[in-house]
């Protein structure tokens, strides 16, 4: 019989500071705290499932209807590539390079010649703030946008009508064969915009990623045989790396209709998505209000996305880092995710308490589906929820 499991990340939906917080400024952090006394924040299907259960939380449920966990990040980073690697097996115990000053001199020197386009900008930046100060230039002489953040990325922006989409994508590519360890960045991100000033952001966006270093969950399910079907930028998160299929989407909204859509087909295996707006629109803004709708928005597609999963389905729903939206920070923060775990073969209100490591996430998904780890990490707690 055909076994399916979603495996859902909200991505930089943190709840609560890591112990080790202060290595990374982000003492104090934790997302889930700023957003769930305002007034758009309405979750009563998580409630019920126990995300107030989870322990450091508070606010709880008498009889939550998931299993669930505090789960700590054992890599050394609080970036999506780091975090989704972590949840598909992979422990980073060196972080990814970063460049609070901008790139050397070296490389922004390879990137103009290898592209024929002047630099402008090489610095940390937000991205709607970065092509309000910089978008005129470009438009007016076509040099690009380079700048990045406190996570590990190349992000070039273009305009649309300067640099067409094929073309930034092109530019993208030549960066990701360029930057190699020492400069071996997590992603290099194509963040096109279009309009007049001060300019809109598109949902053409496109992540070139770093290739795992190692088989994970996904590359082992595949090669047992299993479908492996990504939603949103799982694919991109690992360069493509096991991905039987794979389904891009332009929001939130659309990353919830596709998933909805694929629980309507027959598949057996994988569905690993992930719903970036969380981060990219509200976290990085500061969007308090943002960020509770879309949890908001979230929990009513959780409500009929559960009534409707067959007998041998299974979801999982977890975090990848967070992003506390109330601090003065847009920057990713380093806290304990959530991880929810739920379906009619998943008993109900078991407390795993605070788990290791994302991984544990990845042991979990294999030993459902009878697939050995081999060289992946983590401990699975599959045992300790199955009915």
């Amino acid at each position: 019989m055909a076994k399916r499991l979603f495996l859902i990340v909200l991505d930089s939906f943190g709840v609560g500071e890591l112990p080790d917080a202060g290595l990374w400024h982000d003492e104090g952090s934790n997302t889930l705290g700023a957003i769930r006394n305002h007034p758009a924040f309405r979750c009563p299907t998580l409630t019920e499932m126990g995300l107030f259960n989870i322990q450091g939380v508070g606010g709880g449920v008498p009889s939550p209807r998931a299993s669930y966990a505090r789960m700590a990040e054992k890599s050394m980073g609080k970036d999506t590539t780091i975090g989704h690697w972590e949840i598909a097996g992979i422990v980073s115990p060196d972080p990814l390079p970063t460049y609070p000053h901008g790139f050397p001199p070296e490389v922004i020197q390879e990137f103009e010649q290898k592209t024929g386009r002047k630099v402008i900008c090489n610095l940390p930046y937000s991205g709607t703030e970065v092509i309000k100060d910089y978008g005129r230039e470009h438009v007016e002489t076509g040099a690009l946008i380079v700048y990045t953040s406190a996570d590990s990325v190349f992000q070039i922006a273009a305009h649309e009508d300067v640099v067409p989409v094929a073309e930034l994508y092109r530019y993208c590519e030549i960066a990701r064969e360029m930057l190699v360890p020492p400069h071996g960045v997590g992603r290099v991100i194509a963040r096109p915009f279009t309009g007049e000033y001060p300019y809109t952001r598109t949902s053409n966006r496109h992540d070139f990623s770093l290739e795992p270093p190692a088989d994970t969950m996904i590359d082992l399910m595949k090669a047992a045989g299993y479908d492996t079907i990504s939603v949103g930028k799982i694919f991109d998160i690992f360069a493509g790396k096991g991905v039987s299929e794979s389904n891009r989407t332009t929001s939130n909204t659309h990353g919830m209709q596709v998933t909805k859509q694929l629980q309507g087909r027959d598949f057996n295996g994988l569905c690993f998505v992930n719903l970036v707006d969380f981060d990219m629109k509200y976290g990085h803004r500061n969007d308090v209000a943002g960020y509770a709708a879309a949890a908001t928005e979230f929990d009513g597609f959780l409500s009929a996305f559960a009534r409707d999963m067959k007998r041998d389905d299974v979801l999982i729903i977890t975090a990848d880092h967070g992003c506390d939206p109330s601090t003065p920070s847009t920057d990713h923060s380093r806290e304990y995710t959530p991880m929810l775990i739920y379906g009619a073969g998943v008993k109900a209100g078991v407390d795993l308490g605070t788990r290791a490591s994302f991984s544990d996430i990845s042991a979990t998904v294999l030993e459902y589906f009878g697939v050995p780890q081999k060289n992946t990490r983590g401990e699975s707690f599959w045992g300790s929820v199955r009915k």
